[in-house]
């Protein structure tokens, strides 16, 4: 089985989030389930590649001239980069200048999935699976002979255009109609035969009016091709047994040396040790992750016997409230903006919680490596947070966090409280982290999952 994976990003070459992290988790599992896989990435840049060939490309001529460059990475493996006019820049999506998406992404991301597509038709695989509205367009230009499969990884983002790309996109534009416009998701969630949400619960939500953003009723009348696929993290990055990053390496079954990474945090970001647990944060700042609603009750936080410490980048207003709240609280809470990997990694190993207060969260990676870490989640009660943390409280003998009862300032705080209640009791935490500790957040059973979808596809056909 040969499977053609386009993502517009994917860890280590570029990753800007959770799109990259999924994309490069999810190969690599396949690949040691034995299937075939190469990625197509944009030719943002000048990687190399071992065992090149580069191979010109049939597109449409406002695309330019196109070629792929067709060989294996070293951290990837069977790798093909489109090239072609406007697609290289040093950012897949902003302008590093004014932090604001480039004018011309659609021609960008639109002109590589013909670049993809054209590469189908040489490579002639078994699957063409695309993920997000970058890589959407490809569907445009690929007959029914191609079975196909779209990730949906976070549906507010659906690749908006003018209603003039329905003459320069393929064959089957049409589909990618929509409102008076061209969306690009739209489009390939009418053409392809699986649509695959990151979470079951995600897939659920998205079918509502509240979720939809739109497309609603289009994936509703998908029916049975909608499904929800949660994924996984890559077990062997976060490791706490051999994490380079740690002052104490530790295991599920020998836990003993974790403290110590907590007393080494507490120093590092100048946090009291004092009575009481550690709540974590690492995230970007945005409406979506909910951080924003943090500074307006960090005098109600400040009053737990809870410290904080937060780490994350993105929304300016966000990032100063919590430089101002981390001045105003010495010892109690710490911020450090930016994303810096190795503290992400010491502060899992270090943090008795971990908040992540999503208003929606299409799967969500946070809690999961928290917990492969034994940091016990305190999450929103959506889209992949539903799906892999069980309320505690509501079910103890097999609960595996705090779920907030609403995603609000004072469900946060509530949420906090809860959790120091449950950290009052050691036994009663001890068994709840390890039970986090226990399970498999691997990528072997999604891609077992995805495995399956992909054979269902090939024997229609």
């Amino acid at each position: 089985m040969h499977v053609l994976f386009a993502t517009a990003e994917i860890e280590p070459i570029v990753s800007t989030g959770g799109l990259g992290a999924a994309s490069f988790g999810l190969v690599n599992a396949l690949r040691r389930a034995g299937v075939e896989v190469t990625v197509v990435l944009p030719g943002y840049a000048g990687y190399e590649l071992s065992d090149e060939t580069v191979m010109p490309l049939v597109v449409p001529g406002w695309v330019g001239t196109a070629r792929a460059r067709v060989g294996t990475h070293e951290a990837v493996g069977a790798l093909a980069l489109i090239e072609a006019p406007s697609i290289e820049r040093p950012h897949p999506y902003v302008d590093p200048q004014t932090a604001q998406g480039w004018l011309d992404n659609d021609h960008r991301f639109f002109a590589w999935s013909a670049g993809v597509a054209a590469l189908a038709h040489e490579l002639r695989p078994d699957v063409v699976h695309v993920n997000d509205w970058h890589a959407a367009a490809t569907l445009s230009y690929l007959d029914e002979s191609f079975a196909s499969v779209l990730s949906i990884h976070n549906l507010a983002h659906q690749g908006w255009g003018d209603r003039g790309w329905l003459r320069a996109l393929g064959g089957r534009s049409g589909a990618y109609s929509e409102r008076g416009a061209v969306n690009a998701l739209a489009g390939a969630i009418r053409l392809a035969d699986r649509i695959v949400a990151v979470s079951p619960t995600y897939a659920d939500e998205i079918r509502t009016f509240e979720g939809g953003i739109g497309l609603d009723g289009l994936l509703s009348e998908r029916g049975d091709a909608v499904l929800g696929i949660l994924n996984g993290i890559d077990t062997d990055d976060w490791n706490p047994a051999s994490d380079p990053a740690l002052v104490a390496n530790y295991s599920a079954e020998a836990l003993e040396p974790r403290p110590q990474n907590q007393a080494a945090l507490l120093g590092e970001l100048g946090l009291d040790a004092r009575p009481g647990p550690l709540v974590v944060s690492v995230s970007r700042f945005d409406a979506q992750k909910g951080i924003d609603m943090i500074p307006a009750v960090s005098h109600l936080l400040a009053g737990t016997p809870a410290r904080f410490a937060f780490l994350g980048s993105g929304d300016r207003s966000t990032e100063a409230a919590l430089a101002s709240v981390a001045a105003w609280n010495p010892g109690r809470i710490a911020f450090r903006q930016g994303y810096d990997a190795s503290l992400a990694h010491r502060m899992f190993a270090a943090g008795d919680f971990a908040i992540v207060p999503s208003r929606f969260e299409p799967c969500g990676l946070t809690q999961m490596q928290a917990m492969r870490y034994g940091a016990v989640p305190i999450v929103s009660n959506v889209g992949g947070l539903h799906d892999t943390v069980i309320d505690v409280d509501a079910e103890p003998r097999t609960g595996l966090g705090i779920v907030l009862r609403e995603v609000s300032g004072a469900g946060l705080v509530d949420g906090v409280h809860r959790a120091a209640r449950l950290f009052s009791k050691p036994a009663a935490y001890r068994r709840t982290q390890a039970r986090g500790l226990a399970r498999d957040w691997s990528w072997d059973g999604p891609a077992v999952r995805y495995q399956q979808l992909y054979e269902g596809l090939m024997s229609g056909r």
